[in-house]
């Protein structure tokens, strides 16, 4: 018998190439008749000319637009306030998110902090954002987050820590999914947000405390979408079937995990991120195998099923044989050493995994301090 669960995700998704030219035709169910938009990008994105069509669009339909374009990776609690600050003193009414990963993360936690009902401070953890938000509508430039469907957002905090905020408040009323967006996008970082965005997949369809059947049918489409696109993306960053492929994987992915959360390889990942600055899809993809080989005992028949989905030898075997070949093919990084990270940064990473009380609940296998470092060590 299928235990209880709940799902929850978008009320609307636009999948449509070159939508964004169009983007306050496309937006306007969702913008409610707000007529002055906070528009959340960042410097590279801007830099690209991305959402130059989306914003003379916006224009063009009559509506006020501040732009924040300075959102870096990993945003810290500090771009978070400035961005606020901005978009209150504009008078923002409705919140457009615009890039990668950590543009829409910030423009997510944004939109509830705007109103000033309740601090930053109180929101991280799980459920608990009470604050009331603008529209809010999320472009992603890249395959790999799935944050345009998530109610998910990474803040670093501090120094190096990051920390999430997981909340309802925090799905978007509208995500616009334009792969002409993700034309282009160079080969490694398109194995990384792929990469990132399957580790997804695989961590939704593997959770042992949220593991439902809505999560798991959309996992197992979000892997066979992105298994079969990512090399081709990576190899020709101008194939259009491909990009659309990885584009609405990621988003698969983003929501079978957004229900069925991240475990062990994303808790391992956010410190190589928060303290290397490490991007978070290559964070992933050097974490992933020792992680995959440490839960096979537990998740033998998962990973085996996996597998047989994508039509790759039997057991996790299989899996892990072929995570190994993608990363392997596409040349990305595959040690710790190779991204400056030595014997002695271990045990500080170790003692902030340990401590991911949000993350490690949700892994097949229990990890432990002294797991978590010889993982590490594995992959040195």
């Amino acid at each position: 018998m299928t235990a209880a669960f709940t799902f929850t995700t978008v009320p609307k998704i636009l999948f449509e190439a070159g939508s964004a030219g169009d983007l306050a035709k496309t937006a306007a169910p969702a913008l409610k008749g707000a007529k002055r938009v906070l528009f959340i990008t960042d410097a590279g994105v801007r830099g690209a000319g991305l959402a130059d069509g989306a914003l003379a669009g916006l224009e063009a339909a009559g509506l006020a637009v501040h732009i924040y374009d300075k959102v870096v990776a990993d945003p810290p609690e500090s771009v978070i306030h400035e961005a606020v600050e901005e978009g209150r003193a504009f008078g923002a009414e409705a919140v457009i998110g615009f890039g990668g990963g950590s543009p829409m993360d910030t423009a997510k936690v944004v939109a509830v902090l705007l109103s000033g009902e309740q601090p930053l401070s109180e929101m991280y953890g799980v459920q608990q954002v009470r604050a009331s938000r603008p529209p809010l509508i999320l472009l992603p430039t890249t395959s790999g987050t799935g944050s345009e469907v998530t109610n998910v957002a990474v803040i670093t905090t501090g120094a190096t820590s990051k920390r999430g905020i997981a909340a309802d408040p925090l799905y978007a009323d509208m995500a616009i999914l334009d792969a002409d967006l993700t034309l282009g996008l160079p080969r490694h970082p398109t194995a990384y947000t792929g990469i990132d965005a399957m580790v997804h997949a695989i961590e939704a369809f593997t959770n042992r405390r949220a593991k439902n059947p809505v999560s798991d049918a959309l996992a197992l489409a979000a892997l066979k979408k992105l298994h079969g696109a990512i090399l081709k993306a990576c190899e020709d960053g101008a194939d259009r079937e491909a990009r659309g492929d990885m584009l609405l994987g990621a988003m698969l992915a983003g929501q079978a995990f957004s229900n069925s959360p991240c475990a062990g390889v994303h808790a391992m990942a956010y410190p190589l991120g928060g303290m290397f600055h490490v991007p978070h899809g290559l964070s992933n993809a050097v974490v992933l195998p020792p992680v995959l080989r440490f839960n096979a005992s537990q998740a033998e028949g998962l990973y085996g099923e996996i597998s047989e989905h994508l039509g790759l030898k039997s057991g996790s075997a299989g899996l892990i044989d072929e995570m190994d070949r993608i990363a392997d093919t596409v040349g990305i990084e595959r040690r710790l050493s190779q991204l400056g990270i030595s014997h002695n940064d271990v045990p500080r990473m170790a003692e902030d995994v340990a401590a991911n009380d949000r993350l490690l609940p949700n892994n097949p296998r229990e990890m432990t301090y002294d797991s978590i470092v010889a993982m590490y060590e594995e992959i040195l």
